[in-house]
């Protein structure tokens, strides 16, 4: 078998990375903000928060909350005609 080169991360300089006025310190507001079910979020990566961070082909589609699983919130989203679940960390989404 190939070995596989790389893993999820590989490819992302450019997408990951913060602004010059966003770097430093996160939020905690933003770190702990809340969603109800039913909400529509948009994704966007916190790449100093690597907990609950999703694959990056979904950086920037938006989704809808379906649930809770412990800290981090079950987003559904449409990708290609699929329905697709993401378990994803309060801090990379955002209200739309």
């Amino acid at each position: 078998m190939v070995k596989r080169i790389g893993g999820l991360r590989r490819k992302t300089r450019y997408k990951f990375r913060k602004e010059s006025n966003a770097k430093g310190k996160i939020s905690i507001t933003k770190y702990f903000q809340s969603f109800n079910n039913g909400d529509r979020v948009y994704f966007g990566v916190e790449s100093s928060v690597q907990k609950g961070m999703y694959h990056p082909r979904f950086m920037g589609k938006s989704g809808i909350v379906k649930g809770k699983r412990g800290r981090c919130y079950e987003v559904a989203l449409n990708d290609m005609g699929k329905e697709k679940t993401l378990v994803v960390h309060p801090v990379h989404l955002r209200k739309a």
